[in-house]
């Protein structure tokens, strides 16, 4: 398959309501999801499936889903679509739904969404923001109040016509963020200097019915997120509180997730609809070498206190006896983090086995797996056994750790390992006779290839595997940084920007920050200019400005020209471009 071929089928991604269940394929033997006993019966209902199949000739060709295929059945390198549907689905992250765009999240994948709201709340809460929810349904009128920032969204905003048996009189909008929900609010609430500022968050679902196909986590119709919408007297504090929330987010993601991510600002082009102006984080999938847009957190300037009359008396002027203060509009920040930082951690870190769960985020972080344990082994050894896993698991838990122990029965050690390397557990240990007599148990990392295995004395348990798992989280943030900073290319001449593209870099060149050049910079580097040396290989799609880089590359050379050719203009800003989801 070409990468031409690749990234569209990811661009286009059609996932099917019937995932794909059952566990990795196991070196030596192939795990069927069930155990070995059931083997026939599955053979002999595959069959009259199969039988059944050939008397129904328009009948779906099996694929990646069914039931019987199992494990991670493709190479993440070869079919990075068919890849991340299996892992999320056989990884037990996310189920389907029969609403096409919206998922179930499992567990796994809840886990971790707590894990940042945790991390956040306590961040934000120290920054005195208060935790609050708005209700999911908004009036047209409201939501028309403002009609540059719902225009953003007017493609994608889903509509209740219909209460029971009876037609509403006037279509009530589904959430697709709340910036109209709630300054009607805000107007009542701040009345005076003296209830500012106005801090506000919620943690909440928004609903955009996109009609390209979905990508879960990525790009769905509803999704999590939480939004903060707050109220300052000057644009001094507001300015600040935004940078101080973008730094909460690149925390998130570099700290939990173990995601790298640049700092930035948007251009004109790119920043939220009706905001004064827009910072960013901005990922990277190597994958298929995309930027990413990882969360925003925006100045909302005075627009919005200007349409929803959200104003206070000047504490600062000075008047005399009898005269009135002139009343100021206030100013608003908004910002927002999603369920999206869950996809962008799977598709950086996982592997052709399946998920690779950073340590801080797992919901188990260690699995103890029994092994040694045969058809000549006593009930007693085996109960003495289990019972030291037992003791094994109490120390680690009473050491912080999440642990899981595998007991299964009818099952293969090699079937639990790759089960559990297909889930994505940081750390498994292995503990069989010969690692009780030496009083060690056996380490496996899951973020590196083979295991890399060693031992750990018994006794070190309680502080040795916390460091290991620490260490797995350092380890893996330096990889994927690394492999970040590898495909962040500085391009001076224009005639380097399209190929240092199809090599699955994002570019960093020097630009006038105009948006009409911004609009011809990606319709030039869609492969579509006439006498422009493309890779055939490379996706059709343009680049976009990704961030005005918060840390600048060096210094601009006085005089210095935009990357595009057909401007001329001086250079204002070095501007990270690239192809993007």
């Amino acid at each position: 398959m070409s990468v031409n071929e690749a990234e569209s089928k990811m661009d286009a991604i059609k996932l099917t309501d019937e995932p794909a269940q059952g566990a990795t394929q196991v070196e030596g033997a192939k795990p069927t999801g069930k155990p070995a006993k059931k083997e026939k019966e599955r053979k002999d209902q595959k069959s009259a499936a199969k039988q059944k199949g050939s008397n129904q000739s328009n009948a779906p060709k099996k694929k990646m889903g069914d039931t019987e295929l199992i494990g991670i059945t493709c190479k993440k390198s070869e079919d990075l679509a068919e890849w991340y549907q299996q892992v999320i689905v056989k990884g037990e992250m996310l189920e389907f739904y029969d609403v096409p765009g919206c998922y179930i999240y499992q567990p796994g994948s809840y886990r971790i969404w707590e894990f940042i709201q945790d991390f956040f709340n306590e961040r934000i809460r120290k920054m005195e923001v208060e935790n609050c929810y708005f209700p999911l349904f908004i009036t047209e009128a409201n939501l028309q109040r403002e009609k540059d920032h719902i225009e953003g969204f007017a493609a994608e905003v889903a509509w209740v016509t219909e209460g029971g048996k009876n037609k509403l009189e006037k279509r009530i909008a589904v959430r697709p963020t709340s910036e109209t929900a709630m300054y009607s609010f805000y107007s009542k609430k701040i009345r005076s200097h003296r209830d500012l500022p106005l801090k506000l968050n919620q943690w909440n679902n928004v609903v955009r019915w996109e009609f390209k196909h979905p990508m879960p986590f990525i790009r769905s119709r509803e999704f999590l997120w939480q939004e903060g919408h707050t109220a300052h007297l000057t644009e001094a504090e507001a300015g600040k509180e935004v940078l101080e929330i973008l730094d909460h987010y690149a925390a998130i993601y570099e700290d939990l997730l173990a995601v790298p991510v640049v700092k930035g600002r948007k251009t004109v082009n790119e920043q939220f609809p009706g905001a004064h102006y827009t910072t960013t984080i901005e990922g990277f999938i190597p994958a298929v070498g995309r930027g990413i847009q990882a969360a925003t957190s925006h100045c909302l300037g005075q627009h919005f206190a200007k349409m929803f009359d959200i104003r206070v008396e000047d504490p600062n002027q000075e008047v005399k006896e009898g005269e009135k203060r002139n009343k100021l509009l206030v100013w608003q920040n908004s910002w927002g983090f999603t369920t999206r930082s869950i996809g962008v951690m799977i598709l950086i870190h996982g592997d052709d086995k399946g998920l690779v769960i950073p340590p801080r985020v797992a919901n188990k972080q260690v699995v103890i797996v029994p092994v040694g344990i045969n058809v000549k082994t006593t009930d007693a050894d085996r109960q003495k056994l289990y019972d030291e896993v037992d003791a094994m698991s109490r120390t680690l838990k009473s050491a912080g750790v999440r642990v899981a122990c595998d007991y299964r029965e009818g099952y293969s050690p090699g079937y639990k390992f790759n089960d559990w390397e297909m889930k994505g557990v940081p750390l498994r240990l292995e503990f069989g006779p010969k690692d009780s007599a030496n009083g060690v148990v056996t380490t496996s990392r899951r973020d590196q290839e083979g295991g890399a295995k060693d031992t750990i004395p018994i006794p070190d348990l309680a502080t040795a595997v916390p460091a290991l798992l620490e260490k797995i989280q350092a380890d893996m943030f330096k990889k994927a940084s690394d492999e970040y900073a590898a495909h962040r290319k500085i391009v001076r001449d224009w005639a380097d920007f399209v190929p240092t593209l199809n090599e699955k870099n994002v570019v960093i060149a020097p630009h006038c920050t105009g948006g009409e050049c911004e609009d011809e910079i990606k319709k030039d580097s869609s492969g579509q200019i006439e006498g422009q040396e493309v890779d055939v290989r490379a996706p059709s799609m343009g680049a976009k400005s990704l961030c005005i880089p918060a840390e600048q590359p060096e210094e601009l050379q006085e005089g210095a020209k935009c990357v595009n050719p057909k401007c001329g203009k001086e250079a204002k800003m070095w501007v990270m471009f690239g192809r993007s989801y």
